[in-house]
């Protein structure tokens, strides 16, 4: 999962990078509209952090840039400014929830947990497609019951998959999806190849009913079992 921070405060934009981080989130951070408006056209993310009040512009804005996009990540707004006014537009516009400052970790990261169920997953906990079973709050995968010890990037892409089933995915798109916005601009992808190979070698052995095809030239597509397509 791929996060945003939208925040022009050094300090708080740093705790919330920590926490994200050590919750397995890739995490970019963005500390003006300007900056944010590179971000969110030039690359795509599972959620997006938003402060209001940014130096160089009102951050409402980004949420117009978004639906100019036609993109649909989840959008939660966090300022210091907590009217019901400022509530109503910035849901209005499209945001997903509205988070007033000062507030706690634990609370931003429960919120986070909230939208991203709501937006990939229908509200459910775990995503299954045939025997797989994975649980992306506790990072947890199973197949047909018996769990699947994953390391950490191989669990973010078989999420990622899950979440696409039978969708072509580009290796440049899936690196910048897992590794973060700057791993389009690499050299090669054999960090890529190399944990796909793991990742797929796994699932294999175990059993799974589901199965990572590469496609020649371009990347991979998850093909979920045949009852499931």
């Amino acid at each position: 999962m791929k996060i945003l921070i939208v925040e022009d405060e050094p300090s708080l934009r740093e705790i919330m990078q920590r926490a994200l981080v050590q919750e397995r989130y890739v995490v970019e951070t963005a500390a003006t509209f300007t900056e944010a408006d590179i971000k969110i056209s030039g690359y795509s993310y599972d959620c997006i952090l938003l402060d209001i009040m940014l130096p160089d512009g009102n951050g409402l804005k980004l949420l117009e840039r978004l639906k100019e996009l036609h993109k649909r990540e989840n959008v939660i707004i966090i300022s210091a400014r907590d009217s019901i006014e400022d509530k109503v537009l910035g849901l209005e516009q499209g945001a997903d929830d509205y988070l007033p400052k000062p507030f706690h970790t634990a609370e931003l990261l429960a919120r986070i947990r909230s939208v991203l169920r709501r937006g990939r997953s229908g509200g459910e906990r775990a995503l299954t497609l045939g025997n797989v079973s994975l649980e992306p709050d506790n990072g947890r995968v199973t197949v047909a019951g018996k769990e699947l010890p994953l390391l950490k990037k191989e669990f973010d892409i078989l999420l990622y998959f899950m979440q696409r089933p039978n969708h072509l995915v580009d290796k440049s798109v899936l690196a910048e999806a897992v590794w973060g916005d700057h791993a389009d601009q690499a050299d090669n992808f054999q960090f890529v190849y190399a944990q796909m190979k793991n990742l797929r070698h796994k699932l294999t052995e175990a059993g799974a009913s589901l199965e990572i095809k590469a496609v020649y030239g371009f990347g991979y597509k998850l093909i979920p079992p045949v009852e499931e397509a």
